[in-house]
């Protein structure tokens, strides 16, 4: 697939997933995750989201650019892991953009509070698992294991996407 067919199919993978996760190496190199909340942008091969200035998170990639956003909807059976690099960006402008009043419980001085700043992700690969027909397939591919022995045939999309090209 090229660039584009990889950004969209993300995109598409994606859209309805409010919460992912957020995992970068701490100082003693352990891997460290938390949960951020998606930005309701047109994914286009960056990530995006609010953050505090002085977060663990930020000084961790201060440290180590290399980071990992992981996306899961059991409910439709759909799993997506990129990693790619990230970046402090103080843009008012971007932050702007991207603003939604809830964000008012961490940062309450709005857009003018000196903590706020954004986390800039910029995709390099991604992984995903798309179930499209969901639990249905995935129960017939289990009773047929189950009944036969033998591993069920393909129950869903996966594959690799390289958007580093």
């Amino acid at each position: 697939m090229s660039r584009n067919q990889d950004i969209e199919k993300l995109r598409e993978l994606t859209k309805d997933i409010t919460f992912c996760m957020l995992s970068t190496r701490d100082s003693a190199g352990r891997i460290h995750s938390r949960p951020m909340t998606m930005q309701q942008t047109e994914f286009d091969g960056d990530l995006w989201f609010l953050t505090g200035k002085s977060t663990g998170k930020t000084g961790e990639i201060a440290r180590d650019q290399q980071v990992n956003v992981s996306f899961a909807d059991p409910g439709s059976s759909k799993y997506v892991s990129v990693s790619g690099s990230a970046n402090v960006v103080d843009d008012r402008a971007k932050a702007k953009e991207l603003w939604n009043p809830a964000y008012m419980v961490w940062f309450p001085k709005g857009l003018d509070d000196p903590e706020l700043t954004l986390l800039h992700v910029s995709i390099e690969a991604a992984e995903y698992w798309d179930s499209p027909n969901g639990v249905v397939t995935y129960l017939m591919g289990f009773i047929k294991a189950a009944t036969t022995g033998e591993r069920p045939d393909k129950i869903g999309d996966h594959e690799k996407l390289e958007l580093s090209r």
